[in-house]
């Protein structure tokens, strides 16, 4: 199996970790063996991150240690010993997944070192789903968290993350509403006993009754009344109308040629 110490120098990638010797020192840098066919080289802007006035300040020879591969060269490879980000402005672009320590908290928000030059904003909206006031109701500083990139400003050198983005939607159910129970007319109790088609037949044929029969005068009722009680009836009988009309116009006449004729 290949390491990186004994990987040839062509499959040396940028911000591979090793571990080397120091060789010998100059004004310049320092020679360092990283058990490969080239040797390793450290300028001396590459020793640590404050500057660097002789290089034996740092480093001296015969000394173990840890670097990174920065480029490599056909006789060459290019060391440093300051760690390298992780990520460099141009590798970080949005919807990418990052994990990050949260450095520090603000009442806006939170800001996380990912290994980007600069760390990351939270923002107090884009902590989780749902009201939050301040970014210390969600995470403490310290707190190892996940976040997604919204926005990258290389120009403002801001990166924008997102907490929220990686937490699924909360769905609410919607019930159905209840279906209101539809009412027919005519759903009543005789509607129950009697289908409609024959109730309404039963109704039209009593109106007909009623409108065909014969309307009387309060005159012609009295006539009939007392052409009743001559033949011993008690009451009229609506069904013998046509009859008993004919019987009154006698009897009226009759009474009209007596009067005439004793006058």
């Amino acid at each position: 199996m290949t390491t990186p110490d004994s990987a040839p120098s062509v499959a040396l990638e940028p911000k591979t970790k090793l571990s080397g010797k120091i060789l010998k020192t100059t004004l310049a840098g320092a020679l360092v063996d990283i058990g490969q066919s080239v040797p390793g080289v450290i300028h001396i802007s590459q020793l640590q991150q404050e500057a660097v006035n002789k290089v034996e300040d740092v480093v001296k020879e015969g000394q173990t240690v840890v670097v990174w591969v920065r480029r490599v060269k056909k006789d060459r490879v290019e060391l440093t010993m300051i760690e390298p980000l992780g990520f460099e402005w141009k590798e970080i672009v949005p919807d990418m997944i990052v994990k990050g320590k949260v450095v520090r908290i603000e009442t806006y928000g939170a800001f996380v070192d990912f290994g980007a030059e600069r760390p990351g904003l939270i923002h107090v909206s884009e902590l989780t789903r749902g009201y939050v006031k301040t970014a210390s109701e969600v995470v403490k500083e310290g707190e190892e968290i996940e976040a997604k990139v919204l926005d990258v400003d290389r120009r403002k050198r801001q990166i924008r993350l997102s907490m929220k983005a990686l937490q699924p939607e909360v769905v609410e159910e919607v019930k159905p509403e209840r279906e209101e129970r539809k009412r027919t007319p005519g759903s009543g109790t005789a509607d129950k006993r009697k289908p409609k088609g024959k109730k309404q037949e039963e109704d039209f044929q009593m109106e007909v009754e009623v409108s065909t029969e014969p309307q009387y005068t309060a005159m012609q009722m009295a006539w009939q009344a007392a052409l009743d009680r001559s033949k011993g009836h008690s009451k009229v009988r609506p069904k013998s109308y046509k009859s008993a009309t004919e019987e009154q116009e006698k009897l009226f006449n009759r009474t009209l040629e007596k009067r005439v004729s004793s006058s």
